[in-house]
């Protein structure tokens, strides 16, 4: 017995290992940039460290206030000690997510050993080695490496639910657990938003679930209940009093103002059939019975529904944000999907308790609501996230049991066979990750702004109003970080101006953030621009690469930089008279 328990014991050590080095190794290089979402949480930080306020002036907030929206507070608070370390920087902003990460691993493997004593008459080696292949597939899951090594809330909001299972699962034996489980389960809508309209229910369903197996008294479990529910109300309260559920209001299906559109331009087609082929009040009415809101934001959901359980997104192609994953590979290992389906037909059939598959099956299809009532959510990565656990259980259990019910010939063979295919996409995944993705994925990754705001420090003192163009991003955020900026300057807000051919910006000091107007352009900036002006243009703004011909510079105009991207494509110019 000793020599199985130090096995299983190397084989775990291993696998987080692997998992801390997937996550630490050159976390400052790769991603190739600190995106703008990243920048708002450090600087978030930052300003908080310095003032106690985010960068708007709010004293200690519930959500931060971001120039996009409000954001939940609690990565940005867990980020405060690695920001004080490291200031603003990958290092600063990403630890945090990829700590997250590789104890997500190790609470996955920990939930499933809870969760074995549901598994009737199995030996505890069985369980060990689905706890252990759960581990596995969870530190090398392209999905969730993606969002460790990035300052993304969802590895943070993953470990937190994991939690809140492990908790539960030992509170169903013990009652005292129940209240670990359930404030863990309430930190999760304070990680990250989807868990606002997914905690609830899934809350509601275990206790349901569960309810005559939790070894608690029928007042006890009221009354946990009760002050569970009560719990909820600060969130409720910031949601309806202070703007956080504006960003819901904004991705939702239910305020795109497309529909409208959509609506009228049916009815439209129906209204000039009926006049070409005739038609009564029966048909105006199905009509209206045909072509209406709730039929569009059913017919999205369920698109998104679809979207979401594709092989495209979960084993081809991923989400298409370059920054939520590969371009050109899914969230899984196409060989994983094997092991889905093995694990789908093998669990149907299993002896775990009935209660567990129910919960695996609600997870993955109450997960996916809180993204499938957005614009987007099909092939959201990030909010989509909710259902990579149960799916890698799912997978996990499909190769526990392919590899228990083979005879040990067939199961070397398997085993052989699936691993070797599994080795040989993780070298294409880590090939594509390392070498290429840095290149592809520059842009979205919004590379190129810290070498910007390096150049404009180095020039400041030479120019009285310096204007940043907004054309490819708002570039506040960058340069109150990357400056970084006094917080207590920044709180006071930004004032508008009038700058002849640019019309009204808002700056804040010397720092102006706009385009010349439509009529001037870059051709004519040189008519406009001051003297003691400096104009930081976008690439894309020019015609032609003025790194690579530099006398194609606009006339009149001085070229006093560029910036160009890791890839070596121009990003940015500095442009003078």
């Amino acid at each position: 017995m000793v020599r199985p328990k130090i096995t299983k014991n190397i084989l775990l050590v291993l696998i987080l290992i692997s998992a801390a080095v997937l996550r630490l190794w050159k976390l400052d290089k790769v991603p190739v940039s600190l995106f703008s979402d990243e920048l708002d949480v450090g600087y978030q930080a930052y300003s908080f460290i310095n003032t106690g306020r985010d960068y708007f002036g709010n004293f200690l907030p519930l959500h931060f206030q971001s120039y996009a929206d409000f954001r939940a507070p609690l990565y940005i608070y867990s980020s405060i000690p690695s920001v004080f370390i490291f200031g603003i920087t990958p290092w600063g902003l990403r630890l945090p997510a990829a700590i997250f990460g590789i104890l997500g691993v190790y609470l996955l493997y920990l939930l499933v050993v809870e969760i074995g004593g549901y598994w009737k008459n199995q030996s505890r080696e069985k369980i060990e080695v689905f706890a252990l292949f759960s581990a596995f597939i969870l530190a090398f899951s392209p999905w969730h490496l993606q969002y460790s090594r990035a300052a993304f809330e969802v590895t943070q909001l993953l470990l937190l639910y994991l939690c809140g299972f492990y908790f539960f699962f030992k509170g169903v034996k013990d009652g005292k657990y129940i209240w670990i489980s359930g404030l863990f389960f309430l930190l999760t809508p304070w990680s990250y938003s989807t868990a606002k309209l997914f905690t609830p229910l899934l809350m509601v369903y275990l206790f349901y679930l569960f309810r005559k197996k939790i070894n608690m008294s029928v007042k006890q479990k009221l009354l946990t209940f009760s002050i569970l529910c009560l719990l909820w109300l600060p969130l409720i309260y910031v949601n309806f009093f202070q703007g956080a559920a504006f960003r819901f209001k904004y991705i939702s299906i239910f305020t795109d103002p497309t529909t409208i559109g959509a609506i009228q331009t049916l009815r439209l087609d129906d209204a000039q059939m009926r006049r070409r082929y005739g038609g009564g009040i029966g048909q105006k009415i199905s009509s209206r019975l045909m072509h209406n809101k709730y039929i569009i934001w059913q017919e999205k959901i369920l698109d998104n529904y679809l979207q979401s359980f594709s092989t495209g997104f979960l084993f081809i192609e991923g989400d298409p944000n370059l920054r939520h994953s590969i371009s050109g590979l899914g969230q899984f290992y196409k060989v994983e999907m094997i092991a889905l389906l093995l694990g789908v037909i093998l669990l149907a059939s299993s002896s775990l308790d009935r209660k567990i598959k129910y919960l695996l099956l609600f997870w993955i299809i109450a997960g996916i609501f809180p993204s499938a009532v957005t614009r987007d959510g099909g092939k959201h990565a990030t909010r989509l996230i909710l259902i990579l656990p149960p799916i890698v259980l799912v997978i996990a259990y499909g190769l526990t049991e392919t590899i228990f019910r083979f005879t040990a010939k067939y199961k070397y063979v398997f085993i052989s066979l699936f691993f070797g295919i599994w080795i040989f996409q993780f070298g294409i995944y880590s090939h594509t990750y390392w070498i290429h993705n840095p290149w592809y994925s520059e842009r979205s990754w919004h590379a190129g702004y810290k070498e910007l705001v390096t150049a404009v420090k180095e020039n400041q003192n030479r120019y009285n109003k310096i204007i940043l163009s907004n054309a490819n991003d708002d570039p506040r955020i960058f340069l109150a970080s990357y400056y970084p900026y006094d917080p207590t300057i920044w709180q006071k807000g930004t004032s508008r101006e009038f700058v002849k051919g640019f019309g009204e910006l808002e700056h804040i000091e010397k720092y102006y953030f706009g385009q010349p107007e439509v009529d001037i352009g870059i051709e004519n900036l040189s008519q406009v621009l001051s003297d003691d002006g400096l104009y930081i243009a976008a690439a894309r703004e020019i015609d032609g690469n003025l790194i690579m011909d530099p006398q194609k510079t606009p006339e009149g105009l001085v070229l006093v930089k560029a910036i160009s991207y890791p890839s070596g494509e121009p990003a940015f110019y500095l442009f003078s008279i």
